[in-house]
Formats: C-alpha cells, structure tokens, sequence
C-alpha cells in the first residue's frame, strides 16, 4: 500500500526534527521510502495569533507498506513523542513534529480518530506543493483532480519556500 505523509516542525531545529522523524518511520520494519519532497519553510495556516510569526519546515515523504492504518497511526504518534511533542490542549500550537497521513492508496476511512484522505489536504499549499513535486498525476480518493492540478487551483494564500532539496 502506498501512504503519502505530510511532516512538519515548527520549534527547535526544525530540519533535525524532519530528518529525524523521517529516519524513525524508516527504521521501523515493513517500511520503504518510495519518495520524498524537498522541504519548504511555510508560513503557519489555522493558528492562534500568537503562533502566526513562527514559520514551520514541511516536506511529503511516500513510503510502501503492509502495516495497517490504525497501526502506522500509534507508530507515528509515538515518534512525534519520542521527538519531544507534547499533548496541547491548543489547536496546531507549536511543536517539534507533526506527521499526518495523506492519503493511503485509494482507501478513503472515516472512523474513530482517522479519516483518510486527509480532510484538508487538498486546502494548504504547505501539503499541496510539496506533495506534487512527488505525485504530480495523482489523484487522490474523493478528488476529481489530479495533484497538479490542485496546486493550480488553490486558493491558499500562505508562502511556501524551498529550504533545501536533500535532506
């Protein structure tokens, strides 16, 4: 099953945090990295005021795997503990590490803590850019456009910046 996630950080050294996430989910057995993006600096969507001048770092990483969803969920949100996130009662507040997953082949779950795809993804440059420099032509469950094509459309505003290609 191809699974597209989206990583971000926001505080500390953010591209150590991404490289780290990125090695975490690697290492972790019945997993190969198909693609990544490059990383983009982002300006902040859908935070509280005092949160709108800290830029985040996000990148897209596709990986191949038989690990069930729910499965790769408690995975994902034990690195982000492991990395130093910590449960905030505030909505997208800063953090060391964010991983979502975008979409999981052409399944589409609406269930206890998980939907899949993603339910905004196709609304935030700092997904969409970086997911089309990898999956251009795709199109994901409940979209009629390709990727590509998404990125043309979008309405999103927000800066979306290269930081660096390798990482």
């Amino acid at each position: 099953m191809e699974i597209g996630l989206s990583l971000g950080a926001n505080v500390g050294d953010r591209l150590a945090y991404l490289i780290q996430a990125k090695q975490r989910i690697l290492a972790l057995p019945g997993i190969s990295l198909m693609a990544q993006s490059p990383v983009y600096e982002t300006e902040p969507v859908d935070v509280s005021p005092e949160f709108r001048n800290i830029p985040f770092l996000n990148s897209v990483l596709i990986i191949e795997t038989l690990i069930s969803i729910r499965q790769l969920m408690n995975f994902f949100q034990f690195i982000e503990q492991q990395i130093g996130r910590v449960p905030n009662p505030v909505t997208n507040a800063p953090r060391p590490v964010d991983i979502d997953i975008i979409y999981a082949d052409q399944l589409q779950i609406e269930e206890d803590h998980i939907v899949i795809p993603h339910p905004r993804w196709a609304l935030r440059r700092f997904v969409v850019q970086p997911l089309c420099d990898v999956r251009p032509e795709l199109q994901i469950s409940g979209q009629s456009a390709i990727v590509n094509d998404v990125l043309v459309q979008l309405q999103d505003p927000s800066q979306v910046t290269l930081f660096t290609k390798t990482w």
